[in-house]
């Protein structure tokens, strides 16, 4: 290679070194230009916030049972009601969702981060690293999330930790895959073969350059992937196997209330309601950055 070979790698590799900074002010253009995502967004931040800022602002003992006022419908002192034990359910409903967005969160980022490093691995070595690799990924597909989360519950014990753990080994094998052809695509092109030649390590090849290239399809499947996040959580408390009473998780609120469905239907009404916003939310903004940052979407 000729210092005029070398020096024109080093102007690939120079425009290469700061992905962030070339893409993040097109990032932002079209993410505002995107009405689903803006809605999304601000549905998030607004349920974020309530979720930190709410039991702080509430002076009811969500656990606290007073059986003088169980089973009243929604009213000036009870927005939502009570329950059969007497408990404000709007307390534990602002309670429950920031246990249940704590757990699709965290599922959501311990799956993503064991699963863009296993797919980073496969796509960037293949060979038989990825055979191996894809092949164990492709056994763990073959389970629907729901079952293998249950499966591994049981296996273990109902609790916050292991459904958290549940959900984040079913989410390994999506974000690997996804990785995995971003990979492939991306370590073919032109700078990085010039990193090569100039003798970059393979460390350095994939954090400085192809984690960035590859970070919008890991962006848009988590906050697609906190909405199926939240569903399971939900559901495995629903089924008993998830957070255990007297927690105001979302789901363990739905089975508490399945019961009442007919005298006091309130008590699952609210929860459901707030579930099915919170899915609602990560879709539309999951929807909106794929629009946002999928160049297929952008030439149509």
């Amino acid at each position: 290679m000729n210092s005029n070979q070398i020096d024109q790698a080093n102007i690939k590799i120079k425009k290469a070194e700061s992905p962030w900074k070339r893409s993040l002010k097109d990032f932002y253009k079209k993410l505002v230009k995107n009405k689903s995502a803006l809605v999304g967004g601000y549905l998030i931040l607004i349920l974020i916030i309530i979720a930190i800022i709410g039991p702080h602002l509430t002076s009811i003992d969500p656990d606290t049972p007073d059986y003088g006022i169980k089973l009243q419908g929604p009213s000036g002192e009870h927005w939502f009601g009570t329950d059969h034990h007497g408990r404000d359910i709007f307390t534990r409903v602002i309670h429950g969702l920031g246990i249940t967005m704590f757990i699709g969160f965290t599922a959501t980022i311990l799956g993503s981060l064991v699963g863009v490093i296993i797919g980073i691995i496969s796509g960037y070595y293949g060979g038989k690293i990825d055979s191996v690799i894809m092949r164990l990924m492709d056994i763990l597909l073959a389970f629907p999330g729901i079952l293998l989360a249950l499966a591994l519950v049981s296996i273990l014990e109902p609790s916050r930790a292991n459904v958290i753990y549940a959900i984040s080994i079913f989410a390994i094998p999506t974000f690997a895959r996804i990785v995995r052809g971003s990979t492939l695509a991306t370590k073919n092109l032109e700078y990085i073969d010039a990193m090569k030649a100039l003798g970059a390590s393979d460390l350095r090849i994939i954090s400085k350059h192809i984690f960035p290239n590859i970070l919008s399809p890991i962006i848009i499947q988590m906050s697609l992937f906190i909405a199926n996040a939240v569903l399971t959580a939900s559901g495995l408390s629903f089924l008993g196997m998830g957070e255990q009473p007297p927690s105001p998780e979302l789901g363990a609120l739905l089975s508490d209330g399945r019961d009442f469905m007919w005298d006091a239907g309130h008590i699952a009404l609210f929860p459901g309601l707030v579930i099915m916003l919170i899915v609602l939310a990560f879709n539309v903004f999951g929807d909106g950055l794929r629009d946002a940052l999928d160049p297929k979407m952008n030439k149509k």
